[in-house]
């Protein structure tokens, strides 16, 4: 046991048949692998597991609470996705729609006839620019967008899906703004957090920086070694490198971007993808059908991802659970894991939404070990 995480109060209540979860849960902080960190389940409108534990500081003066904000990196993306569904839902696009209906500048470059549907599960070609992007360019969502919609694809879009890390949220909030007038963050709050009651922002207000988590990073971090990489992966992860403390300055929080810089506890994020899983239903409030769920988790294309180097099913701004993979046994399941080891999924075979978030950075781009851990454990509790 670690002695700076010996004696950790593990804070919440698991459901009778759940206490391997807990188990699992506090072993990370015996070990030294957490720092503060918050795991959830949702089902039938109630949690099955809701725990909380440790710091939301690396110097460990302040406690972890139930809705303490760490930044959730790319587990945003399944967040994001849940927005262009809704519009989905209501009509007011279709994946198969061309990107141009909405955004004619767009079609530059042979871009004209990649559809929402293409753009969503990364195939636009537009993993990053040609130029050089900074770290202040991230907090401009309307400048990035035009930047990608003048820019020469890096392949021929829609042959194959290529990782867009960072450039994901630009078209999918340009998208929005220009069929419904909003923002992405604030039709996120507006239609889906408001109504679903769910404490998780892409763009922090300033009233609620008391509640925010440091992000701690990774120690022996390999993931980003270029020794290995191809000329795509070199120039997608290094233009920009956004430092893992990057979510510790307030300029990023405060921008929207809806591929990296969402902040949330477990619970929430465990709420809103259980409330998806069970009939898009949540507090009394309809918001996704079960025709929106297909269409959202409908297989838009299937290879070794370009940036990733990774075999891939991807939906509409989801991963698919191919295989039983990713996220449990359950291959209807869908979500979207974050660099350093948070993830959220919807599980509609049985019927519930899980989350995990946590400061301490884990060293791994995929398969963090302590969500694997409490993975197994939740579906050895749920049989």
């Amino acid at each position: 046991m670690s002695q700076a995480n010996a004696g950790i109060k593990i804070n919440g209540h698991v459901a009778p048949g759940f206490e391997g979860v807990r188990e699992a849960f506090a072993a990370h902080f015996e070990s030294g692998a957490e720092v503060g960190a918050s795991f959830a389940i949702y089902k039938d409108g109630d949690y099955l597991v809701d725990l909380w534990a440790g710091h939301a500081d690396g110097a460990k003066t302040k406690a972890w609470a139930r809705d303490t904000l760490p930044n959730v990196w790319s587990t945003t993306k399944a967040v994001t996705a849940l927005c262009v569904a809704l519009l989905v839902e209501r009509g007011q696009v279709s994946y198969d729609d061309k990107v141009v209906k909405y955004w004619p500048e767009f079609g530059a470059h042979g871009k004209d006839q990649l559809t929402v549907g293409q753009v969503l599960s990364h195939q636009a070609g537009l993993s990053t620019l040609r130029d050089p992007i900074s770290t202040e360019d991230l907090y401009d969502s309307e400048g990035m967008a035009a930047r990608m919609a003048a820019a020469e694809p890096l392949w021929e879009p829609g042959t194959r899906s290529g990782y867009h890390a960072i450039t994901f949220a630009y078209p999918a909030a340009e998208l929005m703004r220009r069929i419904t007038g909003k923002t992405l963050g604030q039709f996120f709050r507006e239609e889906i957090a408001e109504p679903w009651k769910i404490d998780f922002y892409i763009g922090l207000p300033e009233s609620e920086e008391g509640r925010v988590a440091e992000m701690i990073a990774a120690p022996n971090s390999t993931a980003m070694d270029p020794t290995n990489m191809t000329d795509l992966q070199k120039l997608t992860f290094g233009n920009p490198t956004p430092a893992e403390t990057l979510p510790n300055e307030r300029a990023w929080r405060a921008a929207e971007i809806g591929s990296a810089n969402g902040r949330g506890a477990a619970s929430a994020l465990a709420k809103l993808f259980g409330s998806v899983a069970a009939g898009g239903t949540a507090d009394g409030v309809s918001l996704f059908s079960a025709q929106s769920l297909e269409a959202l988790t409908k297989e838009q294309i299937f290879n070794e991802d370009l940036v990733l180097g990774l075999p891939g099913s991807w939906g509409a701004g989801v991963l698919r659970n191919l295989g039983g993979l990713l996220y449990g046994p359950n291959d209807a399941s869908f979500g979207h894991s974050g660099w350093g080891g948070s993830f959220a999924m919807s599980d509609p075979v049985a019927g519930l939404g899980m989350a995990y978030v946590m400061n301490q950075m884990g060293p791994d781009l995929a398969a963090d070990p302590r969500a694997m851990a409490l993975l197994a454990a939740s579906y050895e509790a749920i049989g």
